[in-house]
């Protein structure tokens, strides 16, 4: 992570998690910072400056950095959380590899995220990636699609905010551990 011109984008489903994951990195000496909605459009439009420069070259977002947001350089997209839909997931993961560039997506997905494995692998099938055998073997059991809501997503982590002492704020830490 010493090239500032790669960033990665760690994609999570709640504002807490990505402000909680953020200090957590910054306190280990990662220089990442967070957006999501409950962040002043003066300090989403900083932290997206400061990661477009490669200045922060790890973004921890929710879905509202998934769309619409034209970075250079996106070189990883990790999805910490899975999305609650095939939709958001491809929007996420089409953050990298922009421009004919490399990219690589790394998706953390749980026994929780079951109902919504027929529909990646079929995402993935299509665009002729890897299935690993234990999400294939989760389709047997997983249900349905998993629509809009399905899964479970929603009420996990809190909501309603305040900046719970900022953690874009939070001082980088010395020694790395990883």
């Amino acid at each position: 992570m010493d090239d500032k011109s790669n960033k990665i984008l760690i994609f999570v489903g709640t504002k807490r998690v990505a402000d909680d994951i953020t200090r957590f990195l910054r306190q280990d000496g990662w220089p990442a910072l967070s957006i999501h909605g409950d962040k002043q459009q003066n300090e989403r439009d900083w932290v997206l400056d400061q990661f477009k420069t490669g200045k922060s070259p790890i973004m921890v977002a929710t879905d509202v950095a998934s769309r619409g947001i034209d970075v250079r350089n996106i070189t990883h997209v990790l999805n910490y959380d899975y999305p609650n839909n095939s939709e958001d997931y491809i929007h996420r993961i089409g953050r990298t590899g922009r421009a004919g560039a490399k990219g690589t997506a790394i998706t953390l997905f749980t026994t929780e995220n079951s109902k919504q494995a027929r529909d990646l692998v079929n995402v993935l099938r299509e665009a002729r990636q890897e299935i690993d055998p234990r999400l294939a073997e989760m389709t047997r059991f997983g249900g349905g699609g998993g629509g809009r809501y399905g899964g479970w997503g929603r009420g996990r982590g809190g909501g309603g905010g305040g900046n719970r002492n900022n953690a874009n704020n939070a001082p980088l830490g010395g020694g790395r551990r990883w």
